[in-house]
């Protein structure tokens, strides 16, 4: 009984130890995580490395994913460069290991424990922002070390009644049939994903099982496969949080779980040739550093398999969890709300798609031209916009907390000036009949022009911020039909004194125009009805080139 309650209270420490030590860490990094895993996927082989130092630094895969899952549904990674980051993840989440292999197992911290439990506590409790964050991570990393501690006796009491010979013989065994051999693999794999589908943390599994080893109680190829069945386990966790969540946390769960099976398919193939050069090696180097080695290896080895292969690979993703919902939201995913800039992020994309959305349908009715407006392969109408910004008003509102420095205060006005009229600019083109300004004269046709000119303006500039930049930085033609597919403004500067010089002729034109228009009801040229829609439909277009000049450069950050 004893030995029982040791081990699951050296479990559970060790679990409440990387909780807090976890949380602690992210307190400590602030936006420093975002930041660096926000520049760090330039290229995939980049982007898997960041991952793998920046989920070792803060001791959580789980924090990295779910920072990626918002940075890739904000827009400012692509998909592709999410999973590059979640390949590393994977390998910087076997740094634990080592933490237990070359320290954990090997001598008793309680000493050095407690006084780190007590300074940090108290840290924690007495410091505000970074520096409590500090403090916990002191006080979770000596939880660790005393969880550690406290399940090497629990093992060592375990290894009395327990044998290596009490478990499954695996491949490679002296005397073992080769089908027996691969029934005790496959048995150890499934026991090492059920123990970390209970404890929910892969680290705490295989703690379990170098202590199990160092105390003697399971046999060096045997901890080998329960490290295979353990490494897949860690998916469950992502799986199970995937349930209900966005479309981007799906797809990196199921690009998670593939990850891990795949690596270890690759270490079940090669489990006949690795283990008995572990058992070798044995003799001059300490198996419980071997054991974290391997768990290192093999994941390493996943990602190198991979990571040529990415393209691919997100696209079979892509396939078997295609995106729904309106274009113009998907960036509106919930995991970006715990953090401020990010969740301003998705809220400037979303504008700039709904940008595009009106500004094309405005145009297209200037130049009366027929058909609905496509967002890459999904019709979109002045409707739909008009219920996203609706959608990203609600999203804002639901942030947690305020931006952290004075910038991204800046960032998230700048964001609210574009919303609103954005805001203003979908109601007026929800309401009006902007085609019939070019049944007029001459200045009601030059009216028309020049607010069609603003709307394609304005729509480039939107472009730029809805989409990353071409790598070549060209830009197309218009292509009918596709909003997507039409030029981009960036660098904007010229696209923003057009929009101005276009918006100024405007401005003029209807004093001009008004007076002109209502005088000539007094000459008997026009009846006082058509004079006042005249002026109606011209003011309506100087008030759409208004509204999408000014969210097109607040959505740039110039207003």
């Amino acid at each position: 009984m004893s030995t029982a309650i040791s081990t699951l209270g050296g479990v559970g420490l060790f679990l409440l130890g990387m909780t807090v030590m976890t949380e602690g860490l992210k307190a400590l990094a602030g936006s420093a995580l975002r930041a660096v895993l926000g520049k760090a996927a330039s290229t995939p082989l980049l982007g898997s490395f960041w991952g793998a130092i920046v989920t070792l630094l803060v001791q959580s895969s789980s924090a990295t994913t779910m920072t990626t899952i918002g940075l890739v549904s904000a827009g400012l990674l692509t998909f592709q460069q999410g999973l590059s980051l979640v390949f590393g993840a994977n390998i910087g989440t076997t740094g634990t290991g080592w933490l237990v292999a070359l320290i954990g197992v090997r001598v008793s911290l309680t000493a050095a424990a407690l006084p780190m439990i007590f300074v940090g506590a108290l840290t924690r409790l007495l410091g505000r922002g970074r520096i409590a964050g500090a403090g916990a991570a002191l006080a979770g990393f000596g939880l660790v070390l005393f969880g550690l501690t406290t399940l090497q006796q629990g093992m060592g009491g375990l290894a009395e009644r327990l044998h290596p010979a009490d478990l499954p013989a695996v491949l490679g065994s002296p005397g073992t049939p080769w089908w027996s051999g691969l029934l005790g693999v496959l048995a150890l794999v499934v026991t090492g994903l059920v123990m970390t589908a209970l404890m929910q943390s892969s680290t705490a599994a295989i703690a379990v099982t170098l202590s199990g080893y160092f105390a003697g109680a399971i046999g060096l190829d045997q901890a080998c496969a329960l490290i295979i069945g353990q490494n897949i386990g860690t998916a469950t966790s992502s799986a199970l949080a995937a349930i209900g969540a966005s479309a981007t946390a799906k797809r990196l769960a199921i690009a998670y779980v593939l990850f891990k099976l795949i690596a270890a398919l690759i270490a079940l193939v090669a489990f006949p040739v690795v283990t008995p050069l572990l058992l070798r090696a044995s003799d001059t180097i300490d198996g419980v550093t071997l054991l974290a080695g391997y768990h290192t290896a093999f994941n390493v080895l996943g990602v190198a398999v991979l990571l040529p292969l990415i393209n691919p690979f997100t696209r079979l993703v892509e396939r078997i969890l295609p995106e729904r919902g309106s274009p113009l939201t998907r960036c509106l995913d919930p995991s970006a709300l715990q953090t401020p800039i990010v969740a301003v992020e998705a809220v400037r994309r979303t504008i700039a798609r709904v940008l595009m959305t009106v500004c094309g349908s405005v145009e297209a009715q200037l130049a009366a031209r027929a058909g609905p407006m496509r967002l890459g392969r999904d019709t979109v109408s002045v409707e739909d916009a008009a219920d996203a910004v609706r959608q990203a008003q609600l999203f804002l509102s639901d942030v947690a907390g305020p931006p952290e420095t004075d910038d991204e205060q800046r960032r998230l006005t700048s964001t609210l000036h574009a919303l609103d009229h954005a805001t203003r600019l979908t109601d007026l083109a929800n309401g009006s009949n902007n085609s019939s300004a070019a049944a007029g004269g001459p200045e009601d046709i030059r009216a028309g022009e020049l607010c069609a000119e603003v709307m394609l303006t304005a729509a480039a500039i939107a472009r730029g911020v809805a989409a990353p930049p071409r790598v070549d930085g060209s830009t197309h033609a218009p292509h009918t039909g596709d909003i997507l597919a039409g030029p981009r403004a960036d660098p904007p500067d010229e696209a923003i004194a057009e929009l101005e010089r276009c918006t100024a002729q405007l401005r003029d034109m209807l004093r001009a125009h008004r007076s002109a228009t209502l005088g000539a009801v007094a000459n008997g040229t026009l009846t006082a009805d058509a004079a006042l829609l005249r002026v109606e439909a011209v003011r309506n277009l100087e008030a759409l080139s208004q509204h999408a000049w000014r969210s097109a450069i607040h959505l740039i950050g110039r207003g």
